[in-house]
């Protein structure tokens, strides 16, 4: 049954106002908030930002209503990489992120359904560690030939047009789309000049998420219509086969394929047939045990662990040592959670060996004189010898 152009239109502005309304912007302003950050190139920050949508609200809703509305301009900051090189983020002015969180938060109940379930990144109740867990399934059912597919600088390479075409598909809504196009061309300011973004989605934005999840969907649904075994994160994607001879028939082929039909470039530096035992993978490595693949912190992730442990337990950062410990929980907390589905005893035997004997290091730096060093030892019941050698430190 078709749609007459008047059902189309009130379904239209249907989608935007619900977009608009008073709930959905609230609970998109608190998210925003709750989120913090960076203020954009406007210079509004997260807490002033409730007294200027008090003042020009109603002026903006009726430009967005109009298509009128353009938005500001991202502020292009650059962090560094792990492993080197540099990560280009976008930060939109915070009016801007809490319209495209808005946006987001009407649309993922409409795209969620097209997404497969192999995908895992940025979607409600799914997370990084549910696809290292399916990876395991597969390299545990024999499949230990790994296609790890690295797409090069996939947020700033996303082609729009095919990008927007992919959206209308799903989302069906003139105006939404519109809105959309508006936040992928509202161009960056790199060191106070303003430049064209013709190609790319900010990394950084409310809506890059959610956006590249449709535009990598299509891949998915390429490689299950081949009866593939993979997982995805985002732009990590992983394919695990049977055989060394399959795993390169299957790069060629997938790489010619993305580069073809979605337009987007491939690291080919980077994108390579290995197996598990070399895999980096959403932070893990894996290991074989016993006749068991098990996951396990990379070792590059282990370093990074050990660096911030380090960084929070200087001698010479004089700050309490209540706060010290609290900053260190923060670390420890979310490493271990981020990391618990993996093997990691061992690791945490040794660095939590090696944190102690900074934290003494510390503390007896803090009790500074031999009386206070006295004092303390014998607190914690030291033998007489130990508190007496003390005196000549």
């Amino acid at each position: 049954m078709h749609e007459s152009k008047g059902e189309r239109e009130t379904s239209m502005s249907q989608l935007m106002e619900e977009i608009l309304s008073r709930e959905n912007m609230t609970l998109a302003y608190k998210k925003v908030r709750a989120n913090k950050g960076a203020s954009g190139v406007d210079g509004i920050s997260v807490d002033e930002v409730h007294e200027y949508l008090k003042e020009n609200w109603a002026s903006i809703k009726e430009r967005i209503q109009k298509r009128k509305y353009r938005p500001q301009p991202v502020l292009r900051v650059e962090t560094p990489k792990p492993a080197g090189g540099v990560r280009k983020l976008g930060i939109p002015s915070v009016v801007d992120r809490i319209i495209e969180q808005a946006i987001v938060q009407v649309i993922t109940p409409i795209v969620e359904p097209h997404f497969s379930d192999y995908s895992y990144g940025f979607r409600p109740g799914r997370r990084a560690q549910q696809a290292v867990i399916k990876l395991l399934e597969y390299l545990n059912d024999g499949y230990t030939y790994i296609v790890d597919i690295d797409l090069e600088k996939f947020f700033d390479n996303v082609p729009q047009d095919k990008l927007m075409t992919l959206v209308g598909k799903i989302v069906k809504d003139p105006d939404t789309e519109s809105l959309i196009s508006k936040y992928l061309k509202a161009g960056v300011m790199v060191k106070g000049k303003y430049e064209a973004t013709n190609v790319g989605t900010p990394q950084g934005g409310n809506l890059s998420p959610i956006l590249s999840n449709i535009m990598l969907n299509e891949l998915d649904r390429e490689l299950e219509a081949r009866g593939l075994n993979f997982v995805r994160y985002a732009d990590d994607c992983i394919i695990a086969v049977g055989s060394s001879a399959a795993a390169n028939r299957v790069m060629n082929s997938i790489v010619k394929w993305i580069e073809r039909k979605l337009g987007l470039k491939v690291n080919m530096t980077k994108t390579k047939v290995t197996k598990p035992s070399r895999l980096k993978y959403l932070g893990f490595g894996f290991v074989k045990m016993g006749d068991k693949w098990e996951a396990r912190p990379h070792q590059d992730s282990v370093m990074n662990f050990e660096r911030k442990l380090k960084k929070q337990s200087k001698r010479s950062w004089s700050i309490s040592m209540s706060e010290r410990i609290q900053r260190l929980n923060w670390v420890i907390r979310g490493w271990i959670n981020y990391f618990r589905i993996g093997k990691m005893k061992t690791h945490l035997t040794r660095i939590d060996g090696r944190l102690r004997t900074r934290m003494r290091i510390v503390i007896w730096k803090q009790w500074k004189t031999s009386q206070k060093r006295h004092w303390g030892l014998r607190k914690l019941g030291a033998p007489e010898w130990m508190r007496n050698s003390c005196w000549v430190w």
